[in-house]
């Protein structure tokens, strides 16, 4: 049994990380983090630095939490890294953070837990920050 989760250093990206820890306490499943960036800056705010890295590492060994941490950099976006994972990894569960976007921003930017909750093959458990 896998869980994957899509990890971004924000609070919407840590109550995701809390939540899919627990289920995968629960469950006794591998966490499958992905912590993507598409590449096209020379700094993203949304990719992991290594400190920070360490850190989720050290905690996930302490929980006692078998894992995996992916930081792919291919170009391509947060949504398709996110579910290629769940495919290769078979999950059954993708564990996602949300935001609050207008309807226009959703418009304009796109939606990657949009995509990932139409196009996934597994459950996958939205949780807000605060939540």
């Amino acid at each position: 049994m896998s869980i994957i989760v899509g990890y971004v250093p924000t609070p919407e990206g840590a109550a995701a990380l809390n939540r899919a820890i627990s289920e995968a306490q629960k469950n006794q499943s591998r966490l499958v983090i992905v912590n993507s960036s598409r590449g096209d800056a020379l700094v993203d705010k949304r990719y992991v630095q290594a400190e920070d890295l360490t850190a989720v590492t050290q905690r996930l060994e302490k929980e006692g939490v078998e894992h995996l941490v992916l930081q792919p950099v291919r170009g391509n976006d947060a949504a398709n890294e996110v579910l290629d994972a769940a495919e290769e990894y078979q999950a059954d569960l993708i564990v996602i953070g949300l935001r609050k976007r207008t309807p226009v921003g959703k418009l304009i930017m796109g939606s990657t837990a949009q995509q990932i909750l139409l196009e996934a093959s597994c459950p996958v458990l939205a949780v807000k920050a605060g939540a």
